[in-house]
């Protein structure tokens, strides 16, 4: 089987290869932690002012709606008023009992129809102060919001347009390194930066212990590492090991 590039490099250039991807990658956590829970906080802002916007125009149609319904209440009234007008003509010239009792009776039932409209005017009248009250407060908190959201922006594209480049070079340096590390162990590595909170897959030894979770090393594995001779993990949290001294005579990386 032909051998591949990687497989040419030796486990001591893979393992400081990584150890610079580690220094990297934490350069790049470090700018996205700058910028915190921004961008979260801005698309919660986002979602309340569309919210808002949304109630703020229901409420609007809901007002059309009563109104258009009063305009209503009124005609019936006033069509009432002309019967009754008429109704009250007609009795004048009634030629019996029954039939201005049966005149009286619609005029009756008209002015009913007066007062049952006029009382809808009423309630619609109140629910219109009500909601009136509730699209007043509602612009005053889409106001707010809206003024957040803009500051909120602002200093998040601030952010962005600081540090950018900087990732964006950071990212390039990323990949560079990944290059020549085996398939295998970058999984590895990958997969221990996202299982850890620090984001630290690559760690040196500090004082004998595992930089990572500070769990005492072994002499003997210890020493191991040291030699740089294969990959070797921590037992405790599964971290890669590196001796400090590895990045020795060989600049690191910067960002």
């Amino acid at each position: 089987m032909a051998k591949t590039k990687t497989d040419e490099i030796s486990v001591e250039e893979r393992l400081r290869a990584l150890f610079e991807l580690q220094q990297i990658d934490s350069k790049i956590d470090k700018i996205r932690t700058v910028r915190g829970e921004l961008p979260l906080e801005v698309r919660d802002l986002e979602d309340l002012v569309a919210g808002l916007e949304t109630r703020v125009n229901n409420f609007t149609e809901e007002l059309k709606t009563l109104e258009d319904s009063i305009t209503d209440k009124k005609n019936v009234i006033k069509d009432a008023q002309a019967l009754i007008k008429k109704y009250e003509a007609q009795q004048a010239k009634v030629r019996n009992n029954r039939e201005y009792d049966a005149i009286t009776k619609e005029i009756e039932f008209q002015n009913l129809e007066i007062q049952l409209a006029e009382k809808r005017i009423k309630e619609y009248k109140a629910t219109i102060a009500a909601k009136k009250d509730v699209i007043t407060q509602s612009e005053e908190d889409l106001k707010d919001r809206k003024k957040d959201l803009k500051l909120k922006k602002q200093e998040l594209d601030e952010i962005i347009a600081e540090t950018e480049k900087e990732e964006q070079d950071l990212l390039k340096k990323s990949k560079g390194s990944e290059v020549i590390i085996e398939e295998r162990l970058l999984n590895a590595y990958k997969r221990i930066r996202s299982n850890v909170i620090n984001g630290l897959g690559v760690v040196t030894v500090e004082r004998d212990a595992c930089g990572g979770c500070f769990n005492k090393i072994p002499p003997q594995r210890h020493l191991d590492i040291k030699t740089h001779k294969k990959v070797i993990v921590c037992e405790h949290c599964g971290r890669i090991l590196v001796d400090a001294e590895i990045l020795t005579g060989k600049q690191l990386a910067k960002a």
